[in-house]
């Protein structure tokens, strides 16, 4: 069995279609996404849309990530939060909260925080940023006591993340797996490329293996349509898809 898991689309259709079709061609059985659906992207409305067709055409199971969770429900305080933090994509916020429904907001509520799957006597847990708190990071270079006491309350075999847009992996001394899967939408590196891991399970040995893909798709127009959406800023946006050399646009 193979499954496909994703993360961190951020309104990027353009690189979600690509994904998708790569999944296609590896015959993927199921798809875990991770969350970060919508939020300072090119297309947050037709995003949700392609997620809700595809919770309805394939085995697709999704939780919701930190920007989820603020799109849902704007409020001055999240909007003074991201302020403090940048102001590109504070605008981004006030941008997206006025151009979803409020069918759209109340799908991103009403997704799940985490979910626990088992498969094949292999328990998976899907998280955002990480087991404890959807915004915290699990980046690279880690020391393994640092994932460790992030995930010490936890007993699945296998974790996989999101959140920092930066793909790594760690084996604890615990015999867990910790994985964070990249980002489709807004990968942060010189290289534009998205990314997603593929599991394959062995069905009769309950044993697997994980690879980190990384897929082209068409940048260029992605980029357009982020900055043609015109909020201040947008156009820091659509250059940190062609080049991120930082977490925010600065």
């Amino acid at each position: 069995m193979k499954i496909a898991i994703i993360s961190d689309i951020h309104g990027n259709l353009d690189a979600l279609e690509s994904v998708l079709s790569d999944i296609e061609k590896e015959n993927c059985h199921k798809i875990f996404c991770l969350g970060d659906i919508a939020m300072a992207g090119p297309e947050p409305s037709k995003t949700i849309s392609k997620i809700h067709a595809l919770i309805q055409t394939k085995d697709f199971h999704i939780i919701q990530g930190n920007t989820d969770s603020m799109l849902s429900v704007f409020s001055f305080d999240t909007h003074k939060a991201i302020l403090d933090v940048n102001s590109v994509m504070a605008s981004a916020y006030l941008a997206d909260s006025e151009l979803l429904t409020n069918e759209e907001k109340d799908f991103l509520k009403n997704l799940p925080k985490q979910e626990e799957i088992e498969l094949f006597g292999i328990k998976i847990l899907l998280v955002h940023g990480s087991p404890r708190k959807n915004n915290e990071n699990i980046y690279p270079n880690l020391q393994i006591e640092e994932v460790e006491e992030m995930i010490k309350d936890t007993t699945a075999n296998i974790i996989f993340c999101g959140h920092t847009h930066m793909p790594c992996g760690y084996q604890t001394n615990t015999e867990q797996t910790v994985v964070n899967v990249g980002s489709v939408g807004r990968p942060f590196s010189e290289t534009p490329d998205s990314c997603y891991v593929i599991m394959e399970i062995n069905e009769t040995n309950s044993t697997y293996t994980l690879k980190h893909k990384f897929i082209k798709y068409d940048v260029l127009s992605a980029s357009k349509k982020i900055e043609e959406r015109g909020f201040e800023g947008a156009e820091k946006l659509a250059k940190m898809l062609i080049k991120a050399t930082s977490r925010y646009p600065e």
